[in-house]
């Protein structure tokens, strides 16, 4: 009787073996031959599944969005006592800077990404969709905050978030090439949502 195949995990195989590839070697080592040897199946199950190489590359990112939300509802659900908007900031802020192999090897991949889109608009379309959907999101939370009195009413929710999440993405780049850690860039991080949240709430 033949094996029954499990078409989602086949797919999630294939996807993880792209991410692997792209965080180790570029997104430009990526080709459908290359996910097959590196998955352990043949180029025709590759094709199989998906038609296209954009197919395969959206997937990544597809994956890449669900990876890092998983991660920020782990640490929010370890927060003890009742969640705050500054703990939301730092659960997000804190899972964009790689804090271990696989996140590295994540934050590699979305770099990966990123160099790729800036010559090829159709990839730099579809890569926009996340950073645009966390920085509404983010920003939606901000103006709630500051509705309840939790940050300064003349600061301004959508370029707060749109700084904070610069600042991130340029710590990844900095712990990526290991010119500071994890926990430094943490403690960077904590240093302007004090400065965002804490108890004097006028600007300096």
């Amino acid at each position: 009787m033949p094996r029954q195949v499990d078409h989602d995990e086949r797919r999630r195989q294939l996807t993880e073996a792209l991410l692997r590839i792209a965080g180790t070697r570029g997104l430009q080592a990526v080709s459908m031959r290359e996910i097959a040897a590196e998955a352990g199946v043949s180029l025709r199950v590759v094709q199989y599944y998906f038609t296209n190489k954009q197919a395969l590359l959206e997937s990544g990112l597809t994956e890449l969005g669900a990876r890092m939300d998983r991660r920020v509802k782990r640490r929010v659900a370890a927060v003890a006592g009742e969640l705050t908007p500054r703990d939301v900031f730092a659960a997000v802020l804190g899972v964009i800077v790689p804090f271990d192999e696989q996140s590295r090897l994540d934050a590699m991949a979305w770099t990966a990404y990123y160099t790729a889109a800036l010559t090829d608009p159709v990839l730099a379309a579809a890569g926009l969709a996340l950073p645009d959907a966390l920085e509404n999101f983010l920003t939606v939370r901000l103006t709630a905050a500051q509705q309840a009195g939790d940050i300064a009413p003349d600061r301004d929710p959508r370029t707060e978030v749109a700084g904070l999440l610069a600042l991130a993405n340029g710590l990844t780049s900095s712990v990526l090439s290991r010119q500071r850690t994890h926990e430094a860039a943490t403690e960077i991080i904590d240093y302007h949502l004090d400065r965002l949240f804490g108890p004097d709430l006028a600007p300096t």
